[in-house]
């Protein structure tokens, strides 16, 4: 082979790696990107998964102290009308120590 024959496939050899290259850098810096891409989909998601999971949580709590709450005031309902029965119970009671006291304070001062 000739020697400007032997340059010639020397230099399209090259050309030939160059494009080789220059192909793989493209392929890779678009994996790269496509590999951003996914990560920041994997990201949202997370975070779309994580405000679900906040809310469900929240909305179970406040269902749970909503519960709590009824039970409360039920609980503070039955005690109020048990003390008022038992205040109804005892007013003829009462009204007759007022009366006693009160007459023993008259006699006291006669």
């Amino acid at each position: 082979m000739a020697r400007p024959e032997v340059l010639n496939r020397i230099q399209e050899a090259e050309a030939e790696a160059d494009e080789i290259v220059a192909e793989a850098e493209a392929d890779r810096e678009e994996r790269i990107e496509e590999a951003r891409e996914e990560a920041e989909r994997i990201r949202q998601e997370a975070r779309e998964e994580a405000e679900a999971t906040r809310e469900e949580r929240l909305a179970e709590a406040r269902a749970e102290i909503e519960q709590e709450r009824e039970t409360i005031v039920a609980e503070g309902e039955a005690e109020r009308e048990a003390l008022e029965a038992s205040a109804r119970e005892r007013t003829d009671e009462t009204v007759e120590h007022v009366v006693d006291l009160f007459e023993e304070a008259v006699h006291a001062q006669t």
